[in-house]
């Protein structure tokens, strides 16, 4: 695993002239990335399902001075390979091209045994946390390539932890995630595209707290310590980590 270098920070115009995809733009670690790629001059593409919440992000980029964000509400259960086919036509479109990806949308049902899981959570877990992002990726990496400098940034969780009793099928899918990630990798090795992970610590999430419940999330750092990462690994310094994981738990 990689460490984000002790004196590194994102310059003020790191990701001028890229367009990149914040897959589950509001939720802890979306929102937190999507403010800092703005910050940083990147043209975002907001991707969530729940459009009031798309539309405050939205407020808030512009209100940074930051290049026009663009919104794209849709809900990775449901979508189909022709909806991601056609969100690839409206970036190519819209934006003229893509830069970047970084997936940090999650679904997380909550703790149980794996003989009480109803096989429709099941599926929808899977579908949101593994399914989606393969479906994305096919229909994108075609746009990816055209890009000089591209990243594909995946949120992993701490293996440690959810490969354990009671995960579930968030755990299963956070494992396979990670085998998409490695292949993904070996496959664009000698391309334009990085592929890359991110390994933050627990972090103040609504996710964090349906897992823990004794827990004072105030405890845990906010999502925002973290999107310095995310830019790192979506610049060209980022290349450092192609292949691997950049760790920030000893961050924290």
């Amino acid at each position: 695993m990689a460490t984000l270098p002790a004196d590194w920070k994102p310059a003020a115009a790191g990701l001028a002239g890229r367009t990149t995809l914040i897959v589950g733009a509001t939720g802890g670690l979306g929102r937190a990335s999507a403010l800092a790629c703005a910050d940083a001059g990147a043209t975002v593409v907001l991707l969530g399902r729940k459009v009031p919440a798309l539309e405050k992000l939205y407020d808030e980029i512009e209100a940074l001075g930051a290049p026009t964000p663009a919104i794209y509400p849709l809900n990775l259960e449901g979508a189909t390979p022709a909806d991601y086919e056609e969100l690839a036509d409206t970036i190519a479109r819209e934006c003229g091209g893509l830069d970047g990806i970084v997936h940090a949308a999650a679904h997380f049902a909550g703790l149980q045994p794996l003989g009480q899981i109803k096989p429709e959570e099941w599926m929808r877990v899977l579908q949101v946390n593994l399914n989606g992002p393969f479906l994305l990726i096919q229909a994108l990496l075609p746009l990816l390539l055209q890009s000089p400098d591209a990243s594909i940034v995946f949120v992993e969780d701490d293996a440690a932890r959810v490969r354990k009793s009671f995960w579930g099928a968030y755990g299963v899918a956070k494992a396979a995630q990670n085998g998409l990630a490695a292949i993904l990798h070996d496959e664009t090795e000698n391309t334009s595209v990085r592929v890359a992970s991110l390994l933050p610590p627990p972090m103040r999430t609504a996710l964090r707290r349906m897992a823990y419940f004794g827990e004072n999330t105030l405890d845990r750092p906010e999502p925002a310590d973290f999107a310095a990462a995310v830019v790192y690994l979506l610049g060209r310094d980022g290349a450092a980590v192609r292949g691997d994981t950049l760790d920030l738990r000893s961050t924290h």
